[in-house]
């Protein structure tokens, strides 16, 4: 990509989506990401609802894997006391989904001397 291509291909900042970030934590496993809905000129757009984020690590054999998951709430309280439950699906979901990538690398058929992912497979 040359300088022209990047000229005409300017970043735009969509001034009818912008919110303001603020981070709340427990100082121990909880942290909630509040999106608040603001107009282009900072005043609290109340025609938008506010976005929870809820963060935490987990520990994995390789150490602390930060995790985040949307939390579906009207206000802070409300996405501190789902934060709980919410986290518990996300994480079982997430573990559903490594079982099901573990199992469908297990299935696949291993050749010898296999040149790569596009080399043919012929069964007979």
């Amino acid at each position: 990509m040359n300088m022209e291509d990047t000229e005409k291909k300017k970043v735009k900042v969509n001034l009818q989506n912008l919110y303001r970030e603020e981070m709340y934590t427990d100082m121990r496993t909880a942290a909630i990401r509040q999106l608040t809905p603001v107009k282009p000129n900072g005043e609290i757009d109340k025609t938008r609802k506010f976005v929870f984020v809820g963060q935490t690590n987990i520990m994995s054999p390789q150490g602390p894997l930060p995790v985040q998951f949307p939390i579906e709430a009207k206000n802070l309280q409300e996405a501190a006391e789902k934060f709980p439950e919410v986290m518990d699906q996300f994480l079982a979901k997430l573990a559903e989904e490594i079982k099901e990538a573990q199992r469908q690398e297990q299935s696949r058929i291993i050749v010898p001397n296999a040149q790569g992912p596009d080399s043919k497979i012929i069964l007979k």
